[in-house]
C-alpha cells in the first residue's frame, strides 16, 4: 500500500488477519502505518524510481490516498506491476472536473458544474445557478480543503488569485449527506455495504451513522445502484465510496473515494467484512466479504485533538465510563484539530448512541464533558 497514514494502518490489521504479507510506502517511520507494519519501506510517492523499486517486493500495489501522479501509475502497469485501481479509474478520484464530465456523461446526477479561470466566468455561472457559488480545487482537495463558498465575484477573484485550477458548483440545498460504500474485483465480483449518513463540519466527516436512519429502502437501493454503476463504468477494482447530497429532487453524487474511507470505519466493529478486509480481497481477487451489519445501528465519531494532548490519560476513563465504546487510535501526535481516532458504538437506538459515541470522542479528545 501506497501512504503510511490511517488507512494504511488499519488495512496492516485486517491484512494479519487474512495472513497477508503487507508493506508499506510511508513518507517516515513516523507515520501511522509505519509505527505497525513491519518491514515498512521509507519512500517518496512523487518518484517513479521510488514506487518501482517499493513494488519490485509486491504482488499488488493500492493505496491509502490519491496523489501518487497519474503518469507514475502509468508508468507501473507499463512496467507490468499490478496496481488496483488503475491509472484509468484513479484519473476519476484525482481529478474532479473528469470525475464530474465522466459522471454525468453517463447520466448520473452531479450538482451543476463549470471549469472556471476568470472572475467573469464564475458571474456568468452565478447568473443561472445564483450566489452563493462552490469553488472547487479540481485537484489536491480533501477534508475540507481546496472547496470555497463564494457570495460575491469579489471572493470568487480571491480564490482565483491563487492561481490554481478551479470549477465552480451550484450551492446544493440538501438534507442530509450520504455515502454509499461498495467494492468490486477483478473477476468483476461486487459487494455493497449499507447506505450511512455522514455529518459534516466545516468539510470533515464527524460523524456516520449506519445505516442512515429513516432512509426509505428505495433511496438506499438507488444509491447502491448509483455506487456499484460507478464502480462498474469507470472500471474501479478494491473499495469505492461515493458521497452523496440527499435533495429534495434525488440524490446527487458529490465526491468519489477508491479506497477505504472515513465513512466506512464503522465496518471494523459493525460490519461482518470490514472495509479494509474487503479492500484487501478485492485488490487480491479473492472472493468478497458479507457486508451486513451485526447489529441494527452503528455510529462512529472522529476523535480531534484539542488543547491537551495527553490523550492516553483520558483513555482509561472512557473504557471505565462506557465499556461498550470501541476506541481506534492511530498513533499520532495530537495536535489541535487533528484527526487522531476514532470510536464505534453498537445497539438500537441511534439517537442514544451518537450521545454516546460523540461524549466518547470529545472527551477522549480534548478532555471535554
Amino acid at each position: 500500500m501506497v501512504g503510511g497514514g490511517q488507512l494504511a494502518r488499519m488495512t496492516c490489521q485486517a491484512a494479519i488477519s487474512l495472513g497477508v504479507g503487507f508493506r508499506v510506502l510511508a513518507d517516515s517511520m513516523t507515520d501511522s502505518a509505519a509505527l505497525v507494519t513491519p518491514g515498512t519501506v521509507v519512500g517518496d510517492y512523487r518518484s517513479l524510481d521510488d514506487l518501482l523499486a517499493f513494488a519490485a517486493g509486491c504482488d499488488v500495489l493500492t493505496f491509502d490516498h490519491e496523489h501518487v501522479p497519474n503518469p507514475h501509475l502509468t508508468g507501473l502497469v507499463g512496467a507490468a506491476v499490478t496496481v488496483h485501481p488503475g491509472p484509468e479509474a484513479l484519473h476519476h478520484a484525482q481529478d474532479k472536473l473528469a470525475m464530474r464530465s465522466a459522471l454525468t456523461g453517463l447520466g448520473i446526477r452531479c450538482p451543476r458544474f463549470e471549469p472556471v479561470s476568470e472572475p467573469a466566468e464564475v458571474a456568468k455561472f452565478a447568473a443561472t445557478s445564483g450566489w452563493p457559488v462552490v469553488l472547487k480545487a479540481i485537484r489536491g482537495g480533501y477534508d475540507g480543503r481546496g472547496v470555497w463558498v463564494c457570495d460575491t465575484v469579489e471572493q470568487a477573484a480571491q480564490v482565483l488569485g491563487h492561481g490554481i485550477a478551479v470549477m465552480a458548483e451550484e450551492h446544493v440545498a440538501f438534507r442530509r449527506e450520504l455515502a454509499a460504500q461498495v467494492a468490486r474485483s477483478p473477476h468483476n465480483q461486487a459487494a455493497a455495504y449499507p447506505v450511512v449518513e455522514t455529518v459534516q463540519r466545516d468539510g470533515v466527516c464527524h460523524e456516520v451513522i449506519a445505516p442512515a436512519p429513516g432512509i426509505a429502502a428505495a433511496v438506499a437501493e438507488e444509491a447502491q445502484s448509483i455506487a456499484l454503476r460507478i464502480a462498474a463504468e469507470l472500471g474501479v477494482t478494491g473499495l469505492l465510496a461515493v458521497e452523496m447530497f440527499d435533495t429534495a429532487g434525488g440524490l446527487l453524487v458529490n465526491e468519489l473515494a477508491m479506497r477505504p474511507h472515513n465513512s466506512g470505519h464503522w465496518t471494523i466493529d459493525g460490519a461482518k467484512t470490514s472495509q479494509f478486509e474487503q479492500h484487501l480481497r478485492a485488490v487480491l481477487d479473492l472472493p468478497l466479504g458479507e457486508p451486513g451489519r451485526v447489529a441494527l445501528y452503528a455510529v462512529m465519531a472522529n476523535v480531534f485533538g484539542g488543547a491537551d494532548p495527553d490523550i492516553y490519560s483520558r483513555y482509561v476513563h472512557v473504557m471505565a465510563a462506557d465499556p461498550g465504546v470501541k476506541v481506534h487510535l492511530y498513533g499520532k501526535a495530537a495536535r489541535p484539530g487533528r484527526k487522531l481516532g476514532h470510536v464505534t458504538v453498537l445497539g438500537d437506538d441511534p439517537a442514544v448512541l451518537r450521545a454516546r459515541a460523540g461524549r466518547a470522542a470529545r472527551y477522549l479528545g480534548s478532555g471535554e464533558e
